[in-house]
């Protein structure tokens, strides 16, 4: 292993070109977007559905009687 990392280069003399390096940054943005936006949905619609219930009035509850026969 550690001859290995003594044959490897320290920088990788690599080029991205603009069509590869757009759609990687373009498809980072959208995972992190879209793990944003599940973080969020995950976390805000419980409590909207909770607000909207705590706002509803109470609906008084119906007596029940019996008929006797």
């Amino acid at each position: 292993m550690a001859v290995a990392a003594i044959f490897l280069p320290a920088v990788a003399q690599a080029y991205v070109g603009p069509g590869a390096g757009l759609t990687a940054i373009g498809t980072m943005i959208a995972l992190f977007a879209g793990i944003v936006l599940a973080i969020i949905g995950f976390v805000w619609y419980p409590l909207k559905r909770m607000m909207k219930n705590r706002s509803k009035p109470a609906e008084p509850a119906k007596p029940t009687v019996e008929r006797s026969k």
